[in-house]
């Protein structure tokens, strides 16, 4: 009886060694990823982060919003980024020319509107864009051209109608749309440019007047970057983004998707 006691012990022991040494497999394991990713995205990618991590829970997406260009100046500087995600072509064009993602990685997910809004109790009627060069239009909020993708769509889309320079008195900058859409919800601005997705999470505070018309959709990419030390975690979370559960809460948030 007293060596089958000490049996027991012993196998306890070697199941307490083996667990440990399990645990730590799996601690090592863990993995934290970073995401960059064009704050228009962040409400959707947060949800889609929920359903990443219940399906991994040994991993954790960390998540970096801002402008488009201010994230690719961040990964042209060595930041450490698995994922980036942008809110049009041409950021991402300058990603892929400097070398900076992965190659063949880059695909685009979903699409969006630019619109423009303003203050949800706004008597403004807007029909035409020629309709912002009226004294009555004072301030017009608009994402900074050099770093903000909606930015620079708004500079294409006032160029072809003709305003881009007669309205240059008017133009309040923003860092990125949310920065916008704060500036038309708090009544400080007239109007401004933003994405229709961005314009439908804010529709309580702001509605939209006018849909801008452009050559083509605004595209969203995404591509794994190339120094990332976590390529598979990566391309886990970016193939979510194109499963049917993600293209559902793309769409829910107002994206247009694929």
């Amino acid at each position: 009886m007293k060596n089958l006691k000490i049996l027991e012990l012993r196998l306890l022991k070697l199941l307490a060694v083996v667990l440990a040494c399990f645990g730590f497999f799996h601690s090592v394991q863990a993995k934290e990823i970073v995401v960059s990713a064009a704050a228009s995205l962040s409400d959707a990618f947060k949800d889609i982060a929920k359903i990443y991590e219940t399906s991994h829970p040994q991993d954790k997406i960390l998540f970096n919003f801002g402008s488009s260009g201010s994230l690719l100046n961040q990964i042209a500087q060595g930041a450490p980024v698995d994922l980036f995600a942008c809110a049009d072509e041409s950021t991402m064009d300058m990603a892929e020319q400097k070398g900076l993602i992965f190659p063949g990685s880059r695909q685009d997910f979903i699409n969006n509107h630019l619109v423009l809004v303003t203050f949800i109790h706004s008597k403004l009627q807007i029909r035409e864009l020629a309709d912002l060069d009226k004294p009555l239009i004072k301030w017009i909020a608009l994402g900074q051209v050099v770093t903000v993708p909606a930015g620079r769509y708004t500079k294409h889309a006032l160029q072809a109608a003709g305003l881009w320079h007669k309205l240059q008195d008017k133009f309040i900058p923003a860092q990125n749309v949310r920065q916008v859409l704060d500036y038309v919800a708090r009544n400080e601005v007239d109007v401004g440019f933003v994405y229709e997705s961005d314009a439908k999470l804010f529709s309580d505070k702001v509605k939209i007047l006018y849909r801008v018309p452009l050559p083509k959709p605004v595209q969203y990419p995404v591509a794994l970057v190339k120094n990332t030390q976590n390529l598979n975690q990566a391309k886990a979370f970016m193939d979510l983004l194109f499963s049917v559960k993600g293209q559902r809460i793309f769409r829910q948030y107002g994206f247009a998707v694929r």
